[in-house]
């Protein structure tokens, strides 16, 4: 199994593009070939594609439901 987080674009060169994570500084550097993704988009990335632009309003969703399931795993441990 697979999980990929939302990543806001924040670099484009052609096909290539600067995806910021928001957590310490992550950037990672995917292709967008698949995508018609703009500067500021939101997009779900798996195995260096771009493969679905999201909302402002799906990403933090998501990255929300994210933060509930770490803070829980983290009370745990």
């Amino acid at each position: 199994m697979c999980l990929s987080f939302p990543g806001k674009i924040v670099e484009i060169n052609e096909n290539l593009a600067s995806v910021d994570y928001g957590q310490e500084g992550v950037r990672k550097n995917i292709n967008i070939s698949l995508v018609q993704a703009n500067l500021g988009n939101y997009v779900i990335v798996q195995g260096g594609f771009a493969i679905r632009l999201l909302t402002e309003e799906e990403a933090m969703e998501i990255l929300n439901e994210w933060k509930i399931i770490h803070d829980l795993s983290s009370e745990g441990a």
